[in-house]
């Protein structure tokens, strides 16, 4: 929720159920002086893909400017087979944005979930952290792609 100081953090996603089902997404993070994190992606069981991160809450305060909340993580990819779960964006921030989460792994089988883009400070400078590319599968896969510069 939001928040006079600090916003909440999101709520983390779910765990999908053993075989073959998805994790849930991150929440969002609240707004405050410094935004809330977004959640983390639920982790994918022995099928299905990772959940994606919440969304950073803006940081947004009149007088000194805010910090933007980071990015959730993305959940780790399923046991066999399944693509890791994408990383937050980074909360817009009025003094720095925040950082975007880190791309779920894959495991077996699979791709590496995107990271998370940074959220926007007032100048490009200011800008958050973006978020790494998840690992890809031991067996088979391509790593994920980090966030935008």
């Amino acid at each position: 929720g939001d928040g006079t100081v600090i916003g909440g953090a999101g709520g983390a996603g779910g765990d999908a159920g053993l075989l073959m089902s998805s994790g849930g997404s991150g929440g969002f993070g609240g707004l405050g002086l410094t935004g809330g994190a977004g959640g983390a992606g639920g982790n994918a069981g022995l099928l299905g893909c990772g959940g994606i991160g919440g969304v950073g809450g803006y940081g947004n305060f009149a007088v000194t400017g805010g910090v933007g909340g980071a990015g959730g993580a993305g959940g780790r990819a399923g046991q066999l087979m399944g693509i890791g779960g994408a990383g937050g964006a980074g909360g817009q921030g009025d003094v720095t944005g925040g950082a975007g989460g880190n791309g779920g792994n894959a495991t077996l089988i699979g791709n590496g979930g995107n990271g998370g883009n940074p959220g926007i400070g007032p100048t490009p400078a200011t800008g958050g952290k973006r978020g790494t590319g998840g690992a890809a599968g031991l067996l088979l896969g391509l790593n994920g792609i980090d966030g935008l510069p």
